[in-house]
């Protein structure tokens, strides 16, 4: 059995642990009641542009204009956007997307598509990086918390290499947020843009409350109805000036919501490995106490009994 002092030593470790893994979890709760700011804050936007949209294309001839980000053509080159986190300790986070990542990479390659990755996060950089996958490019240090800036910035890219023809199609590969304790990754195509499934009635979105001192997350729709233009409704500009103004902004709130729900994934996703590694350091730490005191138990039956034993001697 060890000495008293290495399991002293393992216990003041061991809560030292817990005080860090416990703080770790405060953090990501706080930073994940932001995300879900961040999305309500967003969302009536997103919403507006999405219904404006459906009733331009209820109006309008879309599929007479030649804009380039409706345009269906042969599909040769496809871009693939990985989106993880820069840093650990957030579970199976980061293991599920750059798994769903590969899955979708070896399809497509089956398929006979040429596949270029563009990766968000370093922990997709590090992995596909050491295996020599054909990168495009990388972003790193994006805000914890995604802004408007950070999905104009990954936006702009794509958008430039799909507008030039470097490549035929954009697919995301994100986390999509289903509650604390559930995420699940899933790809989407991005480009070319389909008019025809803008708006999403079913739409939800998370809200993070507290219920009797403890965190849980309510679902509520969010898909407001809007009326109809009128028909006597009358455009200044036509079809494809509207379209070249409006889809670029939705193809960035895409983007922008994306990384909005791996944010609060990923949060989530560190908020619960943090849990369970406070339970585990709170349970490792008992179990060493009761090993402490059965040794200092030991120990002192065993001073007695040498006590007693040299007091025989006499």
């Amino acid at each position: 059995m060890a000495n008293l002092k290495e399991i002293r030593d393992r216990i003041s470790s061991v809560k030292n642990t817990r005080k860090i893994t416990e703080a770790m979890r405060l953090v990501a709760a706080a930073k994940v009641r932001r995300a879900q700011e961040q999305v309500l804050r967003s969302r009536p936007f997103a919403d507006r542009l999405a219904r404006v949209l459906q009733n331009l294309e209820s109006r309008l001839a879309f599929e007479t204009t030649d804009s380039p980000l409706l345009a269906s053509r042969e599909v040769r080159k496809i871009t693939l956007l990985s989106v993880t986190g820069d840093r650990g300790l957030c579970g199976g986070y980061n293991s599920q997307v750059i798994k769903k990542t590969e899955q979708r990479f070896a399809e497509l390659k089956r398929q006979g598509f040429d596949v270029d990755l563009v990766l968000l996060g370093r922990k997709a950089i590090t992995y596909f990086t050491n295996r020599s996958y054909p990168i495009q490019s990388t972003f790193t240090g994006l805000e914890q918390v995604p802004t408007a800036a950070d999905a104009n910035k990954v936006a702009s890219e794509v958008l430039a290499d799909f507008l030039s023809g470097a490549c035929d199609r954009v697919e995301i590969v994100y986390t999509k947020f289903i509650n604390l304790v559930s995420s699940s990754p899933v790809c989407q195509t991005l480009l070319p843009l389909d008019p025809q499934n803008i708006a999403d009635p079913e739409d939800e979105l998370f809200r993070l409350v507290t219920k009797d001192g403890r965190l849980t997350v309510e679902t509520v729709d969010v898909a407001n109805a809007q009326a109809v233009l009128p028909s006597d409704f009358v455009f200044e500009q036509g079809p494809k000036e509207l379209l070249d103004a409006l889809l670029p902004l939705y193809l960035n709130n895409q983007l922008l919501r994306a990384l909005q729900e791996a944010a609060a994934s990923e949060l989530a996703n560190r908020m619960t490995a943090m849990n369970n590694a406070s339970d585990n350091a709170k349970a490792l730490a008992k179990t060493l106490t009761l090993d402490y005191n059965k040794a200092r138990q030991a120990a002192i039956t065993q001073e007695i009994l040498e006590v007693v034993a040299g007091s025989g001697m006499v």
